[in-house]
């Protein structure tokens, strides 16, 4: 399977090398120089991931995102960054990147996160990238891998006491715990009658966590059924998009049900 990339990047020498690193990859690459050309260029040839800079003339990264998702256009984003700081990071996920990676980079960490975001997006039966079928598709099964599901008594050693919650799988695609819903199918989620807008690794993420409800999920894990590579224990990735879904999920006069086990990881319960 060849996977076409849309690499924007105006920094020409950086256009160059990722664009021969990721041909020798394998991958089909079409790289333009700014975000006016990434535009035309995601419209007219439906990429299936965008390797997106942040700062470059004219139309920045940060507004090509956000173009393609008021367009409804879900092709996995992961964004160029030599921003560092928090802010910076989280401003790029309202945008509705999936992922980033910040400058200066090892070209073999950007082919890891492009073969997860690949993987999390390959539809189920077709493998993704160099990854089996379906390995990161958070709406397949209900607690493989991560935490072996809610039923089973919290065993696999994350924490999870087994207690019973109020979490209920309606039909194939829905879970429902607490006041939240979620239809993995239509890829909708609510907080009561308010409908969350996700973007899809939020969505995804927050799947997860309401999947096995009341057991507390590693670093690791989070990591691998989210993005299949562990980034390390010195990322920060993760506690970015927990603390963003914080935002949109537990809202003033709701309990929180997002809750961080200091060490460990995070769990989905309602205190």
């Amino acid at each position: 399977m060849t996977y076409a990339v849309l690499l924007a990047e105006d920094d020409r020498p950086i256009r160059t090398a990722l664009e021969r690193a990721l041909t020798l990859e394998g991958y089909r690459v079409t790289a333009v120089a700014d975000g006016i050309q990434a535009l035309a260029t995601a419209h007219l040839e439906r990429p299936d991931v965008i390797l997106l800079d942040v700062m470059m003339p004219g139309i920045d990264g940060l507004q090509v995102c956000q173009v393609l998702r008021a367009e409804q256009d879900r092709t996995p984003i992961l964004m160029l960054t030599a921003r560092v700081d928090t802010a910076d990071r989280i401003a790029g996920l309202d945008a509705g990147a999936d992922d980033y990676v910040v400058k200066p980079f090892e070209v073999e960490e950007v082919f890891a996160r492009l073969r997860a975001l690949l993987r999390r997006t390959a539809p189920a039966g077709r493998a993704g990238a160099d990854g089996p079928a379906g390995t990161a598709d958070s709406g397949t099964g209900a607690g493989d891998g991560a935490g072996a599901g809610a039923g089973a008594g919290g065993k696999g050693g994350n924490g999870g006491n087994g207690e019973a919650y109020d979490t209920r799988a309606v039909d194939s695609g829905v879970v429902e715990a607490a006041d939240l819903r979620i239809d993995g199918l239509s890829r909708r989620a609510w907080r009561g009658p308010r409908e969350l807008e996700l973007t899809r690794t939020e969505f995804e993420l927050l799947e997860l966590l309401a999947r096995n409800a009341g057991i507390v999920l590693d670093h690791s894990t989070i990591y691998d059924r989210i993005w299949g590579y562990d980034f390390g224990p010195g990322s920060k990735n993760l506690a970015v998009y927990v603390g963003y879904l914080r935002r949109k999920v537990d809202v003033p006069g709701r309990r929180p049900l997002i809750h961080t086990v200091r060490g460990v990881g995070y769990v989905l319960r309602e205190d």
